[in-house]
């Protein structure tokens, strides 16, 4: 179990590093200057890479990119915040936390509700409450998160006003109701439809039907057995979700004025200011890599039976 967690992060470092790379040299083949205006000369924007160091050969540049990334240094924005540290405006400022703690919201409700909704569905098949929840998660799928937060806050605060227009830096529990909604709602039917698959599936196992014809309980059955065992495909899928969740917040911090890291991270594509950019592909890439090794540790817990080194136990 350690060798494979030394092993796995290890993997993981070098995962990331390979990302910097290929993330520097796709913004650096990107035509054009992010310091290029109707008003700038020539002179002016040899003056402003000469500043940053963006008049250096490209491996140099490279090289202490991933020099100044190792030592913390995520370099200095060059347009939205000119001269701010780019860890400042990430972490400093609150925007990466704000998207956290909507993206954490946001995954506890997908999973405290997907899962119980799953099960549900899955030891009433067949019946109307199991067609109902199949259409629902169905269309929940299939329903955009723009589409969804636009209808919501049309519906709630624009005509009813029963919520915050705009919920800003999500103040109050009202203003998390409709990003958390429109955030979550995806990935809760998407977990609701994975476990009902996988209990349908644990369900019809030898050792359940053995486990009814000893007359244990009907709960216990579900929650002790057949959930524990129908885990493995929704952790799965809860690694890179978490990532997903915070991507996907880009939308929902867009259409609620949320001031997260998705809306600078727009602002910083719209401005071609590359360091912002650059760190915040990094960052997310860091934080799915670390729920991927999370994950990997977690099917360990939930089923002891798996090897993690490839050898048997």
């Amino acid at each position: 179990m350690t060798a494979y967690i030394v092993k796995r992060i290890i993997a993981s470092v070098l995962t990331l590093l390979l990302i910097m790379c290929i993330t520097f040299l796709l913004m650096n083949a990107v035509p054009g200057s992010p310091f290029l205006t109707e008003k700038s000369t020539p002179e002016m924007i040899a003056r402003a890479n000469a500043k940053y160091g963006l008049d250096q050969p490209l491996l140099v540049q490279l090289f202490n990119y991933i020099k100044n990334y190792l030592k913390g240094d995520l370099g200095t924005s060059l347009k939205m915040q000119e001269g701010t540290s780019v860890g400042t405006i990430i972490f400093g400022q609150g925007k990466f936390w704000l998207s956290i703690k909507l993206g954490v919201v946001a995954l506890v409700l997908a999973v405290l509700i997907g899962i119980p909704l799953g099960c549900i569905a899955a030891y009433n098949r067949g019946k109307w409450i199991d067609g109902l929840l199949r259409v629902i998660t169905t269309v929940g799928v299939a329903v955009p998160t723009f589409v969804l937060a636009t209808l919501l806050l049309v519906t709630f605060a624009v005509k009813l006003r029963w919520l915050p227009t705009l919920s800003g830096s999500l103040p109050s529990f009202k203003s998390y109701i409709m990003p958390v909604i429109s955030l979550s709602f995806y990935f809760l039917c998407y977990v609701a439809k994975l476990t009902r698959t996988s209990m349908l599936d644990a369900i019809n196992q030898d050792y359940i039907r053995t486990a009814r014809a000893k007359g244990v309980k009907t709960r216990k059955l579900i929650v002790k057995h057949a959930l524990r065992n129908s885990l493995i495909p929704v952790i799965t899928y809860l690694g890179p979700v978490m990532a997903g969740i915070i991507t996907g917040s880009f939308v929902v911090e867009s259409t609620f004025s949320i001031p997260g890291l998705g809306k600078y991270f727009i602002q910083s594509i719209l401005n071609r200011d590359y360091p912002v950019i650059m760190a915040t592909t990094v960052v997310l890439a860091a934080l799915v890599i670390f729920m991927n090794l999370v994950v990997d540790i977690a099917y360990k817990i939930v089923d002891p039976r798996i090897t993690l080194t490839g050898k048997e136990d």
